[in-house]
């Protein structure tokens, strides 16, 4: 990502991010009425220093199903202490002891049954609690705190793409020629080289005309769907930007020309044989929102070089998007070549 363009200009400041779990706090927000009752019992656990699938493998453990059987709203990173839900099918005479999971990096907070299994991208978004330490120009931070409230690139982040951007290395193998045998190895591949053409689009809008400037024709999204539509700029159009009923949006780039403007176009062209890779692949064109604006974000506290913010974000966004207008901040847990690739979204 050091090589996407800034929105407000590169920060002054470094500083360390995910020395320790606890400096990376996450918060599902999953807005589901549940019924009580049913065959699934979904989970509301806190773990710390794992991952997703690791948690969901313990549960499908205790309850006696396939890994597969247990379902969750999103991947929450393994670096940090996560609160997330997932469910399970339990019959419904059947009891079993999820406290059992309990230990050290799991905590099973909350369960109840419901008519039916999570699904992916069912929650809201996610609430973080973030700690920055060794901040060097804490100043230049918070100086930049109320222009970040208006909202930063809505760049997919360095998870997306594997350890060393290993995910972009395969999608050019890909592209190749090699064929990938695993389907979710492939999928990963396809997924990240899509979001890889996302923040070249994104980042030379940024440089050329910023994300406040309209263009005359734009591809608007449809404000908490994916159904997106062309039209050019008129008073409609910007009376519903402006109560945000509607985006401003980039491509996640398929097959045919629906849903690209001419800039677009002509900006695809230096990527040329990824374009056309992806859109070989049958994918359909779809549309993701340009800027992405962290709600209630507060600096919580600001000491010996160490600062705390706190800030929600709708699903499939990433707090590290925001971090970067604030703040160089070196990943620690990105030292660590185990890291799965789980996703803060």
């Amino acid at each position: 990502m050091s090589s996407l363009n800034y929105l407000y200009g590169k920060p002054l400041s470094d500083g360390d991010f995910k020395r320790s779990p606890e400096d990376f706090v996450v918060d599902e927000v999953l807005d589901i009425d549940f019924t009580g009752e049913g065959e699934h019992v979904c989970l509301q656990i806190i773990k710390r220093g794992e991952n997703t699938a690791f948690v969901a493998k313990k549960i499908a453990q205790l309850a006696g199903v396939s890994p597969r059987d247990v379902s969750y709203a999103g991947l929450k990173d393994r670096h940090g202490v996560c609160t997330q839900w997932f469910s399970v099918p339990v019959p419904i005479k059947t009891q079993v002891e999820f406290s059992k999971l309990n230990s050290d990096s799991i905590v099973v907070i909350k369960q109840i049954r419901h008519n039916r299994k999570l699904r992916t991208g069912c929650h809201r978004g996610n609430r973080f609690i973030i700690t920055l330490r060794n901040v060097t120009e804490p100043l230049d931070v918070l100086s930049r705190i109320n222009a970040v409230r208006q909202g930063v690139p809505n760049y997919f982040a360095e998870q997306r793409f594997g350890h060393d951007g290993h995910n972009l290395v395969m999608a050019q193998r890909m592209f190749d020629g090699e064929f990938i045998r695993d389907k979710k190895l492939r999928g990963i591949i396809i997924s990240a080289a899509r979001s890889h053409l996302f923040n070249q689009i994104v980042s030379r809008r940024v440089k050329e005309h910023g994300l406040a400037k309209t263009w005359h024709r734009e591809v608007f999204l449809l404000a908490g769907s994916n159904a997106f539509f062309e039209d050019d700029l008129n008073d409609d159009i910007v009376e519903r930007l402006n109560r945000e009923d509607i985006l401003l949006s980039a491509p996640l780039v398929g097959k045919g020309e629906k849903g690209l403007t001419n800039v677009e176009r002509e900006w695809l062209r230096e990527f040329d044989s990824w374009h056309q890779g992806l859109a070989g692949l049958g994918l359909k064109n779809e549309r993701r929102s340009l800027r992405v604006i962290p709600k209630e974000l507060k600096l919580e506290s600001m000491q010996d070089n160490v600062i705390k913010l706190t800030f929600e974000l709708p699903k499939g966004c990433y707090a590290t998007s925001v971090l970067r207008e604030l703040i160089n901040h070196k990943d620690v847990s990105l030292a660590d070549k185990h890291n799965t690739g789980d996703v803060d979204e």
